[in-house]
């Protein structure tokens, strides 16, 4: 630690409580200088717009994970926090009182010797939601939602749901695990055909047309457009991307179902608490 650092330390340690209690009415009672952005990522806004937010009713805190890891040649590592980056913010919007935290890049593993593909051990995978869940509840949210897009966030995600749910007391926050966001996979895949995208054999690459497009709504470039229409590669498991226009337009249509299923396993859950 450096001098300034626990110099800092000590004064915060020394600051007598009159001065904490100071400190916390200027943090909520300090107005905002500036009109708020229409974000609902909590790395995107001030604390004072999330403070606000907070104030106008935004109590539901969504933790969402995702993962780093191998997924063909086509997409990023980063494959299911892009598609995060659209679905939680759909999710978010049509709950119309939720932010959400910044999302969780990785899933436990065994260390992959796979180039790209980053894990954590499981105990600091739990201990990672555990304490965002945690700094959440300090900041005052009321109910915090656990998604997760890849299948190896889900076991850690409802045993730290099930861990806080026995610790946290009666009638404080609400913490709940909903699988239903991940098995929403299967109805975004499930639509293809009502979108005029044919079923196709799977080329065994770990990609696929709803990924695609889905992430295509958040930049084309993070699957490789252009590079791929210029080498004729523009297509997966056969299916083309062409026009990127519709490809766009289809996965803000499988956005919307995966984001519909899960306000609606949201809401019952609250409901049923």
């Amino acid at each position: 630690m450096t001098r300034v650092l626990m110099l800092l330390a000590a004064a915060a340690v020394l600051m007598p409580a009159g001065a904490h209690a100071q400190r916390r009415a200027f943090d909520l009672t300090t107005p905002r200088p500036i009109p708020a952005a229409d974000k609902v990522w909590i790395e995107e806004l001030t604390w004072m717009e999330v403070r606000d937010a907070m104030t106008a009713g935004k109590t539901t805190a969504l933790i969402v994970a995702g993962s780093t890891e191998q997924n063909g040649p086509y997409v990023p590592t980063g494959k299911h926090i892009f598609v995060l980056r659209a679905t939680a913010e759909a999710i978010a919007r049509k709950l119309g009182n939720a932010l959400i935290a910044p999302a969780i890049p990785f899933e436990p593993g065994n260390f992959s010797t796979t180039p790209g593909t980053i894990q954590v051990r499981e105990s600091t995978y739990d201990a990672l939601v555990e304490d965002q869940a945690e700094s959440l509840k300090a900041n005052g949210f009321k109910h915090i939602i656990l998604i997760g897009d890849s299948g190896g966030n889900q076991r850690g995600l409802e045993r730290v749901a099930r861990k806080l749910s026995a610790a946290w007391t009666t009638g404080g926050p609400t913490i709940h695990y909903i699988k239903e966001y991940y098995d929403s996979w299967t109805a975004a895949d499930g639509a293809w055909e009502s979108l005029g995208v044919p079923k196709t054999k799977d080329e065994g690459i770990h990609d696929d047309y709803s990924v695609n497009s889905i992430i295509a709504t958040v930049d084309p470039e993070k699957i490789r457009f252009k590079q791929r229409q210029d080498t004729g590669k523009a297509s997966i498991n056969g299916q083309t991307l062409l026009p990127l226009a519709t490809t766009v337009a289809n996965g803000q249509k499988l956005v919307e179902i995966r984001a519909n299923i899960t306000v609606e396993a949201i809401t019952k859950a609250l409901a049923a608490q």
